[in-house]
């Protein structure tokens, strides 16, 4: 039985190592905030922590491709545990990228130094939706691989899986790479409402398979990341995306992980994100973590929300930051105490260091 086959959010047979890191990470800081209870100390890591900034990283990868290092399990391995072992963050990601699924269903997408994702035929029909065949669990064996590894490994940390969200992969399929205006992607949403429709469904199948596929192999909690998503407005969110963000969060929700749901520039989407299904919603530096909380709703952790770029200031500053996010998150129901979003390539990676040590130290 393929990983599109079993009912919805219903392991099969997850394999013992799975049961395992379940059982070893359950009580960790950063489960418990997801959970929404009480914690030793405020949780932390950061997006992009596995990789980027670390010089160990770009030492490993040294001479290998970036989709190349994606599907290398001992590659993966290190680069994920380097900031773990660095930073003594409370969670670890798994180090991957968006569109590795597609790469692995036969798109022609590669990840250009400089650029990033490019897709050499773009989605622009009803017959170009034939090329998106649904994931198997072979398909990206060497995920299971290295997460087996890595839930070894890391013992009572967590691991984070996750993938693109259905918008923000289709803004790539439409666009061919990224994009400023999204007016190739907006264009088939807005004059083609049943193939935009038909093809985030499609995606969100795809992108469900390959986070069960993380969860199976003992991923802890899984991370949903819409990137793009912020262009909407919130009408068009609701009526062309949240259909597919929930199915996708639906579809692993017998699992019983945590599940995150993160969007960039998305202050006016927070109600509708938590609508979508997530047990936590990340929110960027341009809401509070207190009011995004309040447009969330109840029932919601919230992840969040340093400026990337604060990183950049004098220690004293970043902590003056650090502080008065941690004060807006005081009484909350659950906070993990991440960036707003991805850690920027030049950031010191003693920066991210302090400023761990320093909400560990702060809210314990």
């Amino acid at each position: 039985m393929s990983g599109n086959d079993r009912p919805e959010g219903q392991p099969t047979q997850p394999p013992d190592v799975a049961a395992s890191a379940a059982a070893d990470t359950a009580s960790s800081p950063f489960l418990r905030a997801c959970r929404r209870e009480p914690v030793p100390h405020t949780p932390v890591w950061f997006m992009r922590q596995a990789g980027r900034s670390l010089p160990e990283y770009r030492k490993a990868r040294e001479g290998t491709a970036m989709l190349e290092s994606c599907m290398r399990p001992d590659l993966v391995a290190e680069i994920t545990l380097q900031p773990v072992r660095r930073h003594k963050v409370d969670a670890a990601i798994y180090f991957s990228d968006i569109v590795v699924p597609l790469k692995a269903i036969g798109v022609d997408v590669d990840i250009k130094p400089g650029v990033g994702p490019v897709v050499e035929k773009p989605i622009r029909s009803r017959a170009d939706l034939e090329r998106l065949r649904p994931l198997e669990p072979e398909d990206v064996s060497y995920v299971t691989e290295a997460v087996g590894i890595l839930t070894r490994e890391l013992g009572s940390t967590p691991l984070i899986g996750f993938a693109g969200a259905p918008f923000t992969l289709a803004s790539y399929l439409v666009e061919g790479g990224p994009s400023k205006n999204h007016e190739r992607t907006k264009a088939l949403m807005y004059g083609d409402p049943e193939l935009w429709a038909e093809l985030l469904d499609r995606l969100a199948d795809i992108t469900a398979a390959f986070l069960k596929v993380q969860i199976e192999a003992g991923a802890a909690a899984v991370q949903l990341f819409d990137s793009w998503v912020g262009a909407l407005a919130p009408e068009d969110y609701r009526r062309s995306v949240l259909p597919a963000s929930a199915k996708v969060f639906g579809a692993v929700a017998g699992y019983g992980v945590p599940r995150i749901h993160f969007g960039v520039g998305t202050g006016e989407l927070l109600p509708l994100m938590g609508e979508a299904g997530a047990d936590v919603v990340g929110a960027d530096w341009r809401v509070p973590v207190d009011e995004a909380a309040r447009r969330v709703g109840p029932g919601k952790a919230i992840q969040g929300n340093l400026d990337p770029a604060v990183l950049f200031a004098p220690r004293e500053a970043v902590e003056r930051q650090a502080a008065r996010i941690l004060e807006a998150a005081r009484g909350l129901e659950g906070h993990i105490f991440n960036l707003g979003h991805g850690v920027l390539p030049d950031t010191d990676p003693q920066a991210l260091t302090d400023l761990v040590a320093y909400v560990h130290e702060c809210s314990r």
